[in-house]
């Protein structure tokens, strides 16, 4: 069993599947004292050796609830998110509003919680989920979710230049196309409304990834305890690619 988190009290949000799930089975395989939290409490049956909480990352009394149940934490993880698919014009401002709720707001409400303890443990690391679709590249029928994930990147930079002095290092990561449940929904959700297989609609999301394949969960789980861990010590308010190339 390996080591690098040993003694690393960390928060991960959305550990019920995806890459949040691959997160906190990476930092338990790491030795890190995790907590796991998901809306859906089934949802994180199974994950041995971890802490888990209900949370809904939308309620500033549940985050803070939280924050002060768990006190002092050395990693803290925002993987919450939600993808919302079309243009300006399939947006309305309930969908624009949800979006950036879920997928903004939360690691707002994350770090304004877990912040105070982790500056008076004398630093930590948070490492908040983007996207390739964000600031770093526009992609058709990603409006809402390209703008919230932009807004992750600014956020994580105003964190880590706020703090940088007081051993707080944010970072954020831009996976690609990644193997998750979430996009195995998405594929059948459009597969019903354009009528297609959802073979064909998947074979898409590949054919956009310069490397030819999707990534996976564990691939995202391992850049994010690099981030977490000490051996990321000199890096602060950076947007990690890990993408397939889709960012070329």
């Amino acid at each position: 069993m390996s080591s690098r988190l040993k003694g690393k009290i960390c928060v991960v949000t959305a550990a019920g599947q995806g890459i949040g799930r691959a997160i906190a089975e990476a930092f338990v395989a790491e030795g890190g004292t995790v907590w796991a939290s998901d809306l859906a409490l089934d949802k994180l049956a199974g994950l041995d050796n971890a802490t888990i909480r209900a949370l809904d990352v939308r309620s500033t009394q549940a985050v803070n609830a939280l924050a002060e149940e768990i006190g002092g934490i050395d990693v803290l993880v925002n993987a919450a998110g939600y993808v919302h698919h079309g243009s300006v014009l399939d947006c309305t401002e309930e969908d624009w509003d949800f979006t950036f709720d879920l997928n903004v707001k939360s690691m707002h409400r994350m770090v304004r919680a877990f912040l105070p303890a982790m500056l008076a443990r004398g630093g930590g690391s948070i490492v908040n989920i983007s996207s390739g679709a964000s600031s770093v590249r526009g992609v058709p029928n990603r409006y809402a979710y390209g703008a919230s994930k932009a807004a992750v990147i600014g956020l994580t930079k105003a964190v880590a230049a706020d703090f940088i002095r007081q051993g707080i290092r944010a970072n954020a990561v831009c996976p690609g196309t990644i193997e998750s449940p979430s996009l195995e929904a998405r594929i059948e959700a459009q597969a019903t409304a354009l009528g297609k297989s959802a073979t064909e609609i998947r074979q898409g999301f590949i054919d956009r990834q310069p490397i030819g394949r999707l990534g996976t969960a564990h691939e995202i789980a391992q850049l994010a305890v690099y981030l977490a861990s000490d051996e990321s010590s000199y890096t602060t308010g950076a947007v990690h690619m890990i993408d397939g190339g889709f960012s070329l």
